[in-house]
Order: C-alpha cells, then sequence, then structure tokens
C-alpha cells in the first residue's frame, strides 16, 4: 500500500482527495488542527486513514508529527505530500489590516515550506530510508497565475507558491523527488456557506463598498457552480501516480474564458474588463 501526507482534510479540496486517494488503495495520513476532526475521519474512513494533528503554524507540531509518520513507516519512504492547507480572507488592500494580510502569507506560504521542509526526508531525500522516491504537490489557484481585486494578500501567497514550488523542483532534481503544482478555479466547498455570514462592516462607507459586495456575490455564486473537490482529488492522484506528469496542472471551468485568454491578453485590458465587471473603474468628471 502507497502512502500519503495531506494537509487540511476537515473539508473542502483536502477531505476530497482524502477519499479519492483512499478508494484508489491509499493509506492517507490527513492534518487536521484537532482531534475532534481526526475522531471524525478516522470513523468515516477506517484504517486507511491516520489522522496527524497540527496547525502549519505550529512548527514543532509539524515536526513531531513527522516523526509520527516516519515511525509509521517503519523505514520506508512517503510515496506523496500534498500541501493541500490554506485560507482567504478577502478584504480591499488598503482596508485588510496588517495582520491579517500577514496571517493569509504565514498559512499559505510559510506553512508550506515549514511542512515540505520537514517531511521531505521522508520522501527520500535521507537516503536512509528504502523506497521509491515520492513526489510533493503544492496547491496554488488560479489565484497563483493573476491577480484578483479584493484577494490580494492570497493572490501574493499564492504566487509565492508558484514561484517556491519551480524553485523547490530544481532543487531537488538531485535527489530525484518531483515538485508538481495544481491551480485550482472555483471550487463548490462549504467555504461559499461561510462567507455569506462573514460581516465586512469595516468596508462600508469606503470607496470599494459598492465594488467588493460585487465581488463577493460574483465569488459566492460562481464557487458553487465550481469542480467538486473530488475532481480535483483525481487531479491530485494523476499528478501522484502517472509516468511523467505536468509540472503544473489548471483545473479550471471554463478553462479558455477563464484562464487561458485573460493569461493572454495584455494586463491593461484585463484591467478594463475587471474594472468594468466589478465597478472598480474611475468615474470621468
Amino acid at each position: 500500500m502507497k502512502n500519503v501526507v495531506i494537509t487540511g482534510v476537515s473539508t473542502g479540496i483536502g477531505y476530497g482527495t482524502t477519499a479519492v486517494m483512499i478508494k484508489k488503495g491509499w493509506h492517507v495520513f490527513g492534518s487536521v488542527r484537532n482531534e475532534t476532526d481526526g475522531r471524525r475521519l478516522k470513523d468515516e474512513f477506517g484504517e486507511a486513514f491516520t489522522p496527524i494533528i497540527f496547525d502549519v503554524q505550529d512548527n514543532d507540531a509539524i515536526l513531531a508529527a513527522s516523526e509520527h509518520v516516519r515511525n509509521s513507516l517503519s523505514g520506508r519512504t512517503l510515496d506523496g505530500l500534498v500541501n493541500n492547507a490554506g485560507s482567504s480572507f478577502p478584504d480591499p488592500l488598503l482596508v485588510q489590516s496588517v495582520a491579517d494580510f500577514r496571517r493569509q502569507i504565514e498559512i499559505n506560504l510559510v506553512g508550506m515550506f515549514a511542512v515540505t521542509r520537514a517531511f521531505a526526508p521522508l520522501l527520500g531525500a535521507d537516503p536512509v530510508l528504502n523506497g521509491s522516491k515520492g513526489r510533493i504537490v503544492n496547491l496554488s489557484s488560479v489565484g497563483g497565475k493573476m491577480g484578483v481585486p479584493f484577494l490580494g494578500a492570497y493572490n501574493a501567497a499564492k504566487h509565492g507558491v508558484e514561484g517556491f514550488s519551480e524553485a523547490l523542483r530544481r532543487e531537488l532534481q538531485m535527489v530525484g523527488i518531483d515538485v508538481i503544482i495544481i491551480g485550482p478555479g472555483s471550487v463548490n466547498t462549504p467555504i461559499w456557506d461561510k462567507a455569506e455570514s462573514i460581516s465586512f462592516d469595516h468596508v462600508a462607507g469606503t470607496i470599494w463598498d459598492k465594488p467588493f459586495k460585487t465581488f463577493t456575490n460574483f465569488m459566492i455564486k460562481n464557487g458553487r457552480k465550481g469542480h467538486s473537490s473530488e475532481k480535483v482529488g483525481e487531479v491530485i492522484a494523476k499528478a501522484l501516480t502517472v509516468s511523467n506528469p505536468c509540472s503544473r496542472y489548471a483545473v479550471v471551468q471554463g478553462k479558455f474564458q477563464n484562464y487561458t485568454l485573460p493569461s493572454q491578453l495584455p494586463s491593461r485590458v484585463v484591467d478594463r474588463i475587471i474594472g468594468k465587471q466589478f465597478g472598480l473603474l474611475l468615474k470621468k468628471q
């Protein structure tokens, strides 16, 4: 049986990927932030699932979890690491607190680095282990390739994920560990239900009030029509198992319109399209 560590498995893409990998016969070590979620998932997935408890902002807990996985593997290598855990707090950048901006970088980028550094030896960077080299799959986003208004901090973190992943892949050629990026678009997860209940009173009365509400409603509506988390999980499974994986997979509905075309158009053209869509263009006097 092959083994994979997946971070952030309590809901969303992490949960869907866990279900996919277990169905394919893998054992999943899934990170959750509390024991309650760990017991719930253990009851659901059974012996094919082992919860590991850590927050990606807690380096000591990450290191302890990596030692637990090492002991469980009994001298064998880990076959995969899926860096999925992340979060997003939308806000106009000039309104967003420094603390919230910093927190998104910490969770989405620094946390990924910390987890990778702790588990990479188990993938084969430690020569004392027996078995084939594992692969690292890092979750980026469409927002890792283009800047979306009101998601500036998230965009900054995911752009960082892209650069981190490319640099890491080139460094790890020396030890035979591959690094693959997954860049999803909208995914239908419980996050959209939570988004409806969040208060953004601090934006009221600012020039971004109406555009931000338009954007939020657009994101919720399209998010609920996005790919299922299991669909993304299937692409992650492909990245972990095919003999010659791509370096990056864009898992985007309406890929040409929502990803390919915007990446090819001049930036100023995309500025005006997005500005018109959300009411962000400067009004002429």
